[in-house]
């Protein structure tokens, strides 16, 4: 059965006053007309009205108890009248009716207001076939900015002319010179434009040239994330305090119980299984014949050296790993891998990528490059090819927790953990379908780390792979419990690690920059040590849900006790 919604229809008497002219703004006030009021409706100007119904009813007041007084006094019926006694008495009706608004005509007007919006809602709320029911447009905004400091009047001029659309707003930096003084006008022109305040956004205290041509584009303030230690995280022997930036509440003193727990039983180990950044290019033939010719020759083991000289042309730290082609008819996906350093390496696998693309149209001249990632790499998604392959550290990080921690500290027990962990972790993940996710919260760890040390937060998705393990061991008087996280992307050079607060936090992890003692030792060390974060977030909640805390925990440190009522949209 086909069911349609029938179109609302527009309010009546009230189109005009939901409907703006083109080229202006809800919220300008300039063009609406002023609303009506109840004195416009009178033939005289207020103060002679008044003066002439006070004089009438008065005078006529007078006039008819002087005429009462009469009639009582020669017995005359009160309810014989003469023609002057009768208009004498509809004058003083009206001006007593006159008189009660006088004193209050705007208490008046709110009755007309009112009854003439309660139509209009009558006509909203109910429709010809009294089945649509539909909401009154909401009224509109009008934008209240408040009263900043007057700008120069060279910046006033370039704020008008980035809102008449004669300079460009991304090209404000360039011709300016000064990336501050380029943020605080945009910042001005955007307030102006959208009506609305960002006075709550920071503007000082941030180094816009520091992200200029590398981090962020047209920039009008930076966002303040607060940044939590957890710790000190014991592991392969050495000692970290482990920065979080988060705005979840209970996050880092449950990772921190973690660690705890970790470090009275001896800390935790960790190895890198795997260190290869990925890109994988999409070309296109004429046939699935000349596409499997492709794999072939790229599969081959004769012409990987060749493959590699090329390759590594694009950095001194790139070298190709492996090169995997696969098919979907004529279309060749090429996923290759190569070691980075201490980048990340995105941006290096792609030039060595286009190195090989260029090279290998000397000997297929017909192969078409459709694009330079064909998300068989895969980047920023969750895919089976990075749970298996692995993409970016591949790390396993381990730990024996012993039984009277997890009674004294972790306020449950073995047996119950490893219940939990095969019910949740294992069993409940393959229920949800899911792919890399069998873990209690890994990304929540993962994102903390990350948006304090300066990753890319995007690649939290694949990071966030995890299969957390545990197992009761020594007759079941201990637990044994690991992660495994095929594909942790992290990088201390280049992006937002070059930031001052995110450097800070490299620094006080020991792992800032590029390693002086072996390339790439850094960015290992950093992924080791996010994975023991995780570690230990993962022992935590898990312990929290087997003790059924994890609500009273989050009730007492995820709840503000401030008031929020004013918190609203500020316009």
């Amino acid at each position: 059965m086909d069911i349609r919604r029938r179109p609302p229809k527009p309010p009546v008497n009230s189109v005009s006053s939901y409907r703006f002219p083109k080229n202006r703004s809800p919220s300008s006030d300039d063009d609406l007309p002023p609303p009506p009021k109840a004195s416009d409706a009178l033939p005289l100007p207020l103060y002679l009205t008044n003066a002439v119904f006070f004089t009438l009813f008065f005078s006529v007041a007078y006039y008819l108890l002087h005429r009462w007084r009469d009639k009582i006094r020669y017995n005359t019926p009160l309810h014989v009248v003469t023609i002057t006694e009768l208009g004498a008495i509809v004058a003083l009706i009206a001006s007593f009716i006159y008189l009660l608004g006088f004193f209050g005509i705007d208490f008046v007007q709110s009755f007309i207001s009112r009854a003439d919006s309660t139509d209009a809602e009558r006509d909203f709320l109910i429709n010809d076939d009294h089945r649509l029911v539909t909401c009154p447009p909401p009224q509109p905004i009008v934008a209240k900015l408040p009263n900043p400091e007057p700008l120069p009047e060279e910046d006033e001029e370039i704020v008008k002319s980035v809102l008449d659309g004669v300079v460009p707003s991304y090209s404000l930096e360039s011709r300016l010179g000064d990336c501050k003084r380029a943020a605080s006008i945009r910042r001005e022109a955007l307030q102006r434009l959208t009506g609305r305040s960002i006075e709550g956004l920071p503007l000082d205290g941030f180094d816009y040239e520091s992200i200029l041509g590398q981090c962020c584009e047209m920039p009008v303030g930076y966002v303040q994330i607060p940044v939590g230690i957890a710790g000190p995280l014991l592991l392969d022997g050495y000692e970290y305090s482990v920065p979080m930036a988060t705005t979840e509440g209970c996050l880092v003193a449950s990772t921190n119980r973690g660690c705890k727990a970790m470090y009275v039983s001896g800390g935790a180990t960790s190895t890198v299984l795997k260190d290869g950044m990925t890109r994988a290019p999409v070309v296109r033939f004429a046939s699935a014949r000349r596409a499997s010719e492709l794999k072939f020759f790229l599969e081959s083991p004769e012409n990987f050296e060749t493959l590699a000289v090329v390759f590594n042309r694009s950095s001194r730290f790139a070298r190709l790993q492996s090169v995997m082609c696969t098919l979907a008819g004529k279309n060749a996906y090429v996923r290759f891998s190569c070691s980075t350093g201490d980048a990340m390496g995105m941006n290096m696998v792609s030039k060595g990528v286009q190195n090989v693309l260029e090279f290998l149209t000397d000997d297929f001249p017909d192969m078409d490059v459709i694009g330079i990632s064909g998300n068989f790499c895969s980047d920023k998604k969750p895919a089976a090819v990075n749970w298996i392959e692995g993409r970016g550290k591949s790390v396993v990080c381990e730990a024996v927790i012993r039984g009277d921690i997890v009674n004294k500290v972790l306020k449950t027990s073995v047996a119950s953990l490893v219940e939990l962990n095969m019910l949740k972790n294992l069993t409940g993940s393959a229920i949800a379908g899911s792919l890399g996710g069998f873990n209690a919260h890994a990304s929540n760890i993962v994102s903390a780390v990350f948006l304090a040390t300066g990753q890319d937060p995007a690649q939290n998705v694949e990071s966030s792979q995890c299969i957390t393990m545990m197992e009761a061991i020594n007759d079941g008087k201990d637990i044994h419990i690991s992660v495994t996280m095929p594909s942790i992307e992290v990088g201390t050079v280049g992006g937002g690690t070059q930031l001052a607060s995110q450097s800070a936090c490299l620094n006080l992890l020991g792992v800032k920059g590029a390693s002086k003692e072996a390339p790439g030792m850094n960015s290992r060390r950093l992924a080791t040590i996010v994975a023991g974060a995780v570690l230990a977030g993962e022992l935590s909640l898990m312990s929290a849900i087997a003790a059924g805390q994890l609500v009273k925990s989050h009730m007492k440190y995820n709840r503000s006790s401030r008031d929020i009522s004013g918190a609203t949209t500020t316009t």
